[in-house]
């Protein structure tokens, strides 16, 4: 595989992370640079293990990632995506700001924890469990395949996480709800291209 054909496959696998790290930067209530990173470094880490663990264990597995990472991104991307929903029906509190006050301190959508991030990089990066156990038949240098994976996938995720704060901090709540339901649509054609129907 040459270096142009799997920098595409990169690209097309960081997609589903990009809207999501869109999707989370909807609800991040700032995005710094160690945020960013943080975020990036998950996805990207989790999107190049994925693969690397599918050479591994090669088609030994094959049937059981084919037959259960549809399910398993559906639950986590809609659980995510419906509590995002439910968050943007939420009022928030307005008050003048002052010190002691604390009820005017709105709870972010989405915090920067491996709480939050482990279920979205898992969702995202399960389906390239398989794509490892293809590199295992092809003739295909694991070891740069994974570093291109997952840088791809850090810029990637970074570039969605600001586009995603730029976009909420004007429309937040809107941008909150679309993004909840980007989240469950993602996992909705997930789960339908699983289990044969697109």
């Amino acid at each position: 595989m040459s270096l142009p054909e799997l920098l595409l496959l990169a690209v097309g696998l960081s997609m589903d992370t990009f809207a999501v790290a869109v999707c989370a930067g909807l609800g991040i209530a700032k995005v710094n640079l160690k945020n960013a990173l943080m975020v990036g470094g998950y996805f990207g880490v989790f999107q190049a293990a994925m693969p690397l663990a599918g050479y591994l264990l090669a088609s030994r597995f094959t049937v059981w990632v084919n037959a259960f990472d549809h399910w398993i991104a559906f639950a986590l991307l809609g659980f995510i995506g419906v509590r995002m929903i439910f968050s943007s029906q939420k009022k928030e509190v307005r008050c003048d700001p002052c010190e002691s006050c604390q009820s005017c301190k709105v709870t972010p959508a989405f915090s920067i924890s491996a709480r939050s991030l482990v279920p979205l990089a898992l969702a995202t990066s399960v389906d390239a469990a398989a794509v490892g156990v293809s590199f295992a038949f092809l003739s295909v240098d694991i070891i740069s395949a994974v570093i291109y994976i997952g840088l791809v996938t850090l810029i990637v995720a970074i570039a969605g996480l600001r586009i995603g704060q730029a976009f909420g901090m004007r429309f937040r709540k809107k941008a909150e709800l679309a993004g909840g339901v980007i989240l469950v649509l993602i996992g909705t054609r997930i789960f339908l291209e699983g289990v044969g129907v697109l």
